[in-house]
């Protein structure tokens, strides 16, 4: 199996993942260590306290004690996420992470919000290889429930995405963005503005 360090390096050059290589052979095996310890968090109850210690177990990092998540939560990976201080990620949620994905502070993530990172090669010839691209998320960020966003987006600082939103390329920091594709309709105001 590739260590983690050369699977992190792998992952933020963006190359491909081509099907039957050694970093494949090492995202099963990421993601069985993944099924376990969620089926773990997902199939009893757990102290906010516990669901910390889970979460770095999975990330493999250490997750700030401010960290709120309400199972159940699904990840086939974990390794590659990244969380700031203080995110709250409710019920139902699935991160497709090997590519990467980063939330800042202070970020709300409704319930069965879906963030992919992978996409499969459109070649029919090697249509099972992936294109890893991360999806970064910055501080103080809403995604309302049902949110799916794709591989490759950055969402700006204090944005609110609509539920039920699909988000195919980036939004911009203070903006509220809504639809199918994601589009933006207002922006917000900086409280700066408004002393």
């Amino acid at each position: 199996m590739v260590n983690t360090k050369e699977f992190y390096r792998y992952m933020s050059e963006g190359k491909i993942v081509e099907a039957g290589s050694e970093m494949a052979l090492s995202f099963d095996e990421m993601s069985q260590e993944a099924l376990k310890i969620t089926a773990e968090l997902n199939n009893k109850y757990h102290t906010p306290e516990q669901i910390v210690k889970i979460f770095s177990k999975l990330t493999g990092k250490n997750i700030d004690k401010s960290f709120r998540l309400f199972p159940p939560f699904h990840t086939d990976c974990g390794k590659n996420i990244t969380l700031g201080k203080n995110v709250f990620i409710n019920s139902g949620c699935k991160f497709q992470d090997q590519g990467g994905i980063t939330i800042g502070d202070g970020c709300l993530i409704g319930h069965n919000v879906i963030i992919t990172t992978l996409n499969h090669l459109t070649e029919p010839s090697r249509r099972h290889s992936l294109q890893p691209k991360p999806v970064k998320i910055g501080k103080n960020v809403w995604l309302g429930a049902n949110v799916t966003i794709i591989p490759g987006v950055t969402i700006g600082d204090n944005a609110i995405i609509g539920a039920g939103s699909i988000v195919v390329k980036d939004i911009p920091a203070n903006t509220i963005a809504v639809g199918t594709p994601c589009k933006i309709i207002k922006h917000i105001e900086s409280e700066e503005k408004n002393d």
